[in-house]
């Protein structure tokens, strides 16, 4: 199937359901309204039915749909002259609302932790609270869809309850990107925009969330990821270096280069946002972005960070057990009802699949991209301002096994 053919159906998974689907969507107490639309709800919950997601139509969808926008961007800088549309620019003025009203919530004192701040559950409820009226700026929404797809846009900023981000974040974010694609709100025209426009403002604001509220990473693999937060940016950043005259996979150890670059490049940008915020060089605090850098082409990276994704986000259950399918968004396979006395679809930990047999260290790459519960790990920018504190009370890290690596 073609990525446009992927993409163009838009009304037929809102309003075309087939007498299976529905049976499905009622195991999982899913109310249909007469439109079609319903709010999405999580559905994995096996090994089986990620086998089964990952022969669908959806995952085939969200793959085609991630190289689509990966070919559109190849050689273009983030500084380049795009054509904006009315409906991305509604989207780059709804970004800048959500980075508004960061800025009204202030963190909490909180100096006694350095988890997630509570006051981005201020944050998240004054998101939802908004999300109705911000879709209806988008040009041609239509009102039936909002509830559906507004549960994409409110889950792509964290999670409530656990004060944490992760890629499965935002993965809802780019699911948010294809619910208004399939409605027809965003145009084949749009695509570049929606990369170096739309989804770069949206990592912008996330790093705003990021350092307000101390985020915690969901499912940090340390020094075994790519960033304690985001893929998406190397992947299609790796897309816009292709080709390049100059800049290599082996620049990102040139300050040089990283600080003249990162304007226009989102993987350089990442590089320099993960040595602003963590100690030491890249080869200690994120080794596998070292190797990746003893790759010769930019056409090589990009290629495995796409097989990486497909592997490590859509591949993996403790990612892929808080996806979230709707009508837009369907969900194609069985649908085993979960255990009893487990928690309901609303829970933070429905029908979680938790890495617990992992013990650290390289092992942490085998569980997947990101599980989202175990220890609870401290944000890069708590444990960066801990570590000022304690240089200007002059006090030095100390005791057995310290590194200058802060809670990776």
């Amino acid at each position: 199937m073609s990525d446009t053919a992927t993409l163009s159906n838009s009304q037929e998974n809102a309003n075309g359901h087939s007498h299976e689907q529905s049976t499905n969507v009622a195991a999982v107490t899913v109310q249909a309204s007469e439109s079609g639309f319903f709010p999405p709800r999580k559905v994995i919950l096996t090994k089986e039915q990620l086998e089964a997601f990952q022969q669908s139509k959806t995952h085939e969808t969200i793959v085609s749909y991630i190289n689509t926008l990966n070919e559109c961007v190849v050689g273009l800088k983030l500084t380049d002259d795009v054509p904006v549309s009315p409906a991305v620019q509604a989207v780059l003025n709804i970004l800048d609302r959500i980075s508004e009203t960061a800025q009204g919530i202030p963190p909490v004192d909180n100096k006694a932790s350095r988890f997630g701040n509570p006051a981005f559950r201020t944050f998240y409820d004054k998101v939802s609270e908004i999300a109705p009226e911000l879709h209806r700026t988008i040009p041609g929404f239509p009102e039936a869809a909002i509830p559906e797809v507004s549960v994409y846009f409110e889950e792509s900023w964290g999670n409530r309850t656990r004060i944490d981000y992760g890629s499965g974040m935002e993965l809802n974010f780019l699911c948010w990107m294809i619910c208004q694609e399939k409605l027809g709100i965003f145009k084949e025209s749009d695509h570049i925009a929606l990369v170096v426009r739309v989804f770069w403002r949206y990592i912008e604001v996330m790093r705003v969330l990021q350092s307000t509220y101390w985020l915690e990473p969901a499912g940090s693999h340390g020094v075994w990821g790519l960033d304690d937060y985001h893929f998406l940016p190397f992947l299609w950043g790796a897309a816009q270096l292709r080709g390049h005259k100059y800049i290599r996979p082996k620049s990102i150890h040139d300050s040089d280069t990283v600080e003249e670059f990162s304007k226009h490049y989102m993987y350089l940008a990442c590089i320099k946002f993960i040595n602003s915020v963590k100690t030491a060089s890249l080869r200690w605090h994120s080794p596998m972005l070292d190797d990746i850098s003893a790759v010769k082409t930019w056409d090589k990276v990009n290629s495995g960070l796409i097989k990486m994704y497909h592997a490590e986000v859509l591949g993996k259950l403790p990612v892929m057990q808080h996806f979230l399918f709707g009508s837009l968004i369907p969900w194609e396979g069985p649908m085993p009802a979960p255990p009893d006395g487990a928690p309901g679809p609303e829970d933070a930990h429905w029908g979680h699949a938790h890495a617990m047999g992992d013990r650290g260290g390289v092992g942490q790459r085998e569980v997947g991209w990101g599980d989202c519960c175990g220890i609870p790990v401290p944000s890069a920018f708590a444990a960066k301002e801990a570590e000022e504190r304690r240089k200007n009370a002059g006090v030095p890290l100390s005791g057995p096994g310290i590194r200058p690596v802060p809670f990776d």
